[in-house]
């Protein structure tokens, strides 16, 4: 991989148009999660160090493109950025694609990109007019580096400079340090509702790593080989590939569970072995007996890595696994790399972003540069940068 780094950049007095990712959860306008915007600000940062007149652009959320809506508005995110940078003058842009004013050292932050028409299917026009408000852009949104858009992809086509960001190169170098001679054992934990977004990661991890631990839906699937599962989510669909997966390699799953009968906050749990889950029944966490058997594997990693929670952590009576296996990594000397929106937010939940030796802020990018795709944006900057060196020749 061969792209501009920003650092190597002159920045002072240019426009420098910098695509993050703060895409965060927001519940009534309060943020409930602000690790990806912690992770875009070094890069802002820099930028601003240098004296430059910088644009930041980002997404959130999936709304319909081409309306505006306030629930998807990027303003909370404005007002954090606004106490953040509170020495530095700092605008909200609703409309800007015919152009920004801004001095050296100021910042403008620019509306849900998603909501300008053509963003989700790359229109080369739309990607012209992003081009055309600077004289740099910096990609920096890793976790939205797998995404063929205007704002991530599209602009690469049209601006003079383009070059990575700290947070997007710090991502890079990272993936590479868990995946390339891992220290061992190395451990993966694959968590979340579907399989079948997973096969693919899970086929690649299983290659690579000495044991693969799944928790969730995913789990339920497995589960689904051997036994009738309730009402507990699960792909049906997908449960031969589970059993030729489990078959050939080392992969933990749950001996028992944690089981109710509403998907509820308050619903009470039960302990049960898989053989005795009933109709009107629903895994929702791993049991005791599963957790102290992970817990071993954990404390004995020298590599883990980790997407995904392993049962509904949001519910007080359902987060013991999940919670037990973060805590235990955060103590852990193993280097520990976790990723995925939802892992960002039990990281959140139970204060231990400090002692995890890396969180990338992306959950399809994380897993699509574990399956070993090459990532739309990182071919546009290694395009540009070719097509720079062809120019000089």
């Amino acid at each position: 991989m061969i792209f501009k780094n920003i650092t190597e950049i002159h920045l002072t007095n240019k426009k420098v148009l910098i695509r993050s990712d703060l895409n965060v959860p927001i519940e009534n306008g309060i943020i409930q999660s602000e690790a990806r915007i912690l992770a875009a600000i070094p890069t802002i940062k820099f930028a601003l160090q240098k004296n430059a007149k910088v644009i930041i652009m980002s997404h959130l959320g999936r709304p319909k493109e081409g309306l505006h809506q306030k629930k998807y508005s990027l303003l909370p995110i404005f007002e954090y950025l606004k106490k953040t940078f509170n020495h530095t003058k700092i605008y909200f842009s609703h409309d800007f694609l015919n152009g920004i004013q801004l001095n050296s050292g100021e910042i403008a932050i620019l509306e849900n990109v998603r909501f300008n028409k053509g963003e989700l299917n790359n229109s080369k026009k739309l990607a012209k007019k992003y081009a055309d408000l600077c004289d740099i852009f910096v990609m920096d949104a890793f976790a939205s580096a797998h995404r063929k858009q205007s704002s991530t992809y599209g602009i690469g086509e049209f601006v003079k400079i383009a070059c990575a960001g700290m947070l997007f190169i710090n991502e890079i170098n990272s993936l590479k340090k868990a995946l390339h001679k891992p220290k061992r054992p190395m451990v993966a934990i694959v968590g979340g509702a579907k399989v079948s977004t997973k096969f693919n990661v899970l086929h690649v991890l299983s290659k690579i790593a000495d044991t693969i631990i799944v928790g969730g839906g995913i789990a339920n699937t497995f589960l689904a080989i051997d036994y009738k599962i309730g009402k507990s989510l699960h792909e049906p669909d997908f449960i031969f590939e589970a059993k030729k997966l489990r078959d050939k390699y080392h992969i933990i799953t749950p001996i028992d569970s944690r089981v109710g009968k509403n998907f509820c906050k308050t619903e009470k749990c039960i302990m049960k072995l898989p053989s005795d889950i009933l109709e009107d029944e629903e895994i929702m966490d791993i049991g005791d007996q599963t957790i102290k058997k992970i817990l071993y594997i954990l404390k004995n990693a020298q590599t883990i890595i980790w997407n995904g929670p392993v049962g509904v952590f949001e519910f007080p009576n359902f987060r013991k696994g999940t919670e037990m296996i973060a805590k235990t990594i955060a103590n852990s000397n193993a280097f520990s790399i976790a990723g995925g929106g939802d892992t960002l937010s039990v990281i959140d939940m139970f204060n231990i972003k400090n002692h995890i030796s890396y969180i990338s802020t992306g959950g399809g990018a994380f897993l699509e540069f574990i399956e070993g795709k090459t990532l739309p944006a990182i071919q546009m900057l290694e395009k540009h940068f070719k097509n720079t060196l062809n120019e000089k020749k």
